[in-house]
């Protein structure tokens, strides 16, 4: 590994790229999205047909409830051995790859792919570590993510890691440098995901980012841009893939301290910068399945001293059900953001066969809505400039706080790296 990166918990990898193969049936989205509709997966399926892909790799989370989980991740394995010995990927050694991602509303988002130190990195609320999740992680779902990663080969990414560089100095400039660079690949995503262009950092390059990084974790600098003495440095916030790195992090504990401890100590990510224009921060909103909508709101004021339905001075909550909507209004609400408020009753309510579920977008919210025996809730969404000095001070943020971008502008799956 480039010293210069030693510091950062950021560092140049090994990194696979898929040749010999459409690109555009290659690349998938993440996992964790479109969880309430199958139908996206399915449409998915049948575009990439028998064609070498990621969707072979991964395991959608709208499936995890299905029967046969083991078989899958079985054969899931199996593929990423086939893909390997089948000479599917070329290896780049050592590579910081500058990706430049038109998104389907026209603004270009930009990034760099490389590893993440899990040494470095930490989810418990409170931590002090370079890297840090943005929000709480919900246990019960990581060992999922763990089973699938233990015994595969491969990784690939879509963690989403957020750099707070509001003169645009770490990535932008590599725009006009890309002409220098090797173009690792160039093609179209599927489903409104946009268009894709990879180039290879060259050494020399990838030393003047690791430059551009170091002074961001002086004790001094630090303290002095967000007003923390005695705080802990902050370099990266997990903004995309929370869950995701929480289970690398978790495989990697298990793995410590044996053969295959250090290539499980990194995981594959992108960084981008916060500021960047095309980001985004979009609400996550919330369906809840199989209840009484009714009986749930009442229960929801009961819980709030004071609580009402209307608007009124406190916090307000819009909830969708059936083809109405409205208004709850929490007076003296104990958490800052609705989201908190909202998330910390439905942790005791929901038991038995209720369940929620993490939506983008308010028109799919409502259609959900249609459902019998469902309710949602429709949040705002957070100032993205509050993310980093809210993590250092406060913690985690309430899961699923804010979403960056729609589910079609998310991470694809494409590049990937050897963890066996």
């Amino acid at each position: 590994m480039n010293q210069l990166f030693s510091k950062l918990g950021f560092a140049p990898a090994d990194i696979l790229i898929p040749w010999n193969c459409d690109l555009s049936k290659w690349s998938v989205v993440a996992c964790d999205q479109y969880t309430s509709q199958p139908e996206y997966w399915e449409r998915v399926a049948q575009t990439v047909g028998d064609a070498p892909s990621a969707l072979n790799l991964v395991f959608p989370e709208s499936q995890l409830h299905q029967s046969g989980v083991e078989e899958r991740i079985c054969r899931i394995n199996r593929t990423m051995e086939d893909y390997l010995a089948s000479d599917r990927f070329r290896k780049v050694e050592n590579g910081l790859i500058y990706v430049e991602r038109w998104l389907d509303n026209g603004k270009l988002r930009r990034g760099l792919v490389g590893v993440v130190d899990l040494e470095c990195y930490e989810f418990a609320p409170g931590n002090a570590a370079l890297t840090r999740a943005t929000e709480g992680t919900v246990l019960a779902r990581i060992p999922p993510r763990v089973a699938v990663r233990r015994n595969a080969a491969l990784e690939l990414p879509h963690v989403l890691m957020l750099l707070d560089d509001p003169d645009c100095q770490v990535i932008e400039h590599l725009t006009a440098e890309s002409g220098q660079m090797e173009q690792l690949y160039d093609f179209d995503l599927m489903e409104r995901g946009g268009h894709i262009t990879g180039y290879l950092l060259s050494d020399t390059q990838a030393d003047e980012v690791a430059a551009m990084l170091l002074p961001l974790i002086d004790q001094a600098v630090f303290e002095e841009k967000y007003g923390a003495p005695g705080k802990a440095p902050m370099l990266f916030a997990v903004g995309d893939g929370n869950h995701s790195l929480a289970s690398a992090k978790a495989a990697y504990e298990e793995k410590k301290g044996t053969p295959e401890g250090e290539l499980a100590r990194y995981a594959l990510v992108e960084l981008g910068n916060l500021h960047d224009e095309s980001l985004e921060f979009e609400a996550i909103h919330r369906v809840c399945f199989h209840v009484d909508g009714k009986t749930l709101l009442t229960a929801l004021m009961g819980h709030y001293p004071g609580a009402h339905l209307g608007e009124g001075e406190g916090q307000s909550i819009r909830y969708v059900l059936g083809d109405e909507e409205g208004i709850l209004t929490i007076p003296d609400a104990p958490f800052q953001l609705p989201v908190g408020t909202l998330q910390s009753f439905l942790d005791g309510y929901l038991t038995g066969e209720a369940t929620v579920d993490y939506i983008h977008g308010e028109d799919v919210t409502r259609q959900l809505c249609l459902q019998e025996n469902t309710i949602g809730f429709i949040l705002p969404p957070m100032a993205k400039n509050e993310l980093f000095k809210t993590v250092i001070f406060d913690g985690v943020l309430p899961r699923k706080t804010f979403s960056m971008g729609e589910a079609h502008d998310k991470r694809f799956y494409l590049e990937a790296r050897a963890i066996r």
